[in-house]
């Protein structure tokens, strides 16, 4: 059984809630809705304990036909710091040109035991609550890696990505001097990717007060390394492009089930060299 829930919306059901109706009006056989949302917005702990996600620092917009046309801009080749007039600055010489940008499926699948399935509230928990997050981690994976069809380059593969290597030395302190790097090309560096590891070293140095106040928003995810942090402006050098459905669907039955969640997801780079990959 494969249908569009009555409320796409989500007003009254959430999506594991919507699952678990379907499944019960399979009667023991397989399942899928069909939600006009992205599935990786409907964690529900996100609005009480924010840890934003890749995704989050974007801008986004949703496809519904084919390839998205768009402007790519790409600098001059030797370009180099800026200057104090406008032709010395690196847009200056910055060369426009059309490009594409397909979506792609993202999916995760999660087995589950067939007790599972006879439990509606139980259900609907566990894809709200552990399904949707391994989603998000899986587009945090695909945002900064890439997809394996190559529809989407991810932001650590940029043609165009700037590198630096930090001095030994304080970490915020080459963190501030990344931060005005990316601004070298134009952009306002106004978030930052990095491990946990190195997000709960600066927590412990006092040192979030002072990004929050230079509106920096800081992604924290194990699907980066240890000693990377990729800095940029990613509201005017990305758009993340969601389709118009996501899915859910539960497989098997008797002692073993799977749950899928899937969905659409594309991004256009409009400006590659506002972004800075940082080495500590």
């Amino acid at each position: 059984m494969d249908y569009l829930i009555d409320d796409p919306a989500l007003r009254e059901r959430g999506p594991g809630e919507e699952l678990a109706v379907a499944v019960a009006r399979a009667a023991g056989g397989d399942a899928a809705v069909r939600v006009r949302r992205p599935l990786t917005t409907l964690f529900p702990l996100a609005s009480t304990r924010p840890r934003p996600t890749v995704r989050e620092q974007t801008k986004g917009g949703t496809v519904t036909g084919g390839p998205l046309r768009y402007v790519r801009e790409l600098p001059a080749e030797g370009g180099g710091a800026s200057g104090t007039a406008y032709r010395a600055t690196p847009e200056a010489a910055f060369r426009a040109a059309a490009a594409k940008a397909e979506l792609t499926e993202i999916s995760v699948a999660v087995p589950v035991p067939g007790e599972l399935c006879r439990d509606p509230a139980l259900l609907a928990r566990f894809v709200e609550h552990r399904v949707i997050v391994r989603l998000c981690t899986v587009e945090n994976e695909v945002l900064l890696h890439g997809s394996g069809d190559g529809a989407i380059t991810g932001l650590l593969n940029l043609e165009g990505l700037r590198r630096l290597d930090a001095p030994a030395g304080d970490a915020m302190e080459s963190l501030m001097a990344a931060c005005a790097e990316v601004e070298e090309t134009g952009g306002s560096c106004d978030g930052l990717v990095m491990h946990p590891a190195l997000y709960w070293r600066l927590v412990g140095a006092g040192a979030l007060p002072a990004l929050d106040a230079a509106g920096l928003r800081i992604t924290r995810t194990r699907m980066i390394a240890r000693d990377r942090v990729l800095l940029g402006d990613f509201r005017a050098g990305v758009t993340l492009l969601d389709g118009e459905e996501s899915a859910l669907a539960l497989r098997g039955h008797g002692d073993t089930a799977t749950i899928t969640a899937s969905m659409p997801l594309g991004l256009a780079v409009h400006l590659p060299q506002h972004f800075v990959l940082l080495s500590l």
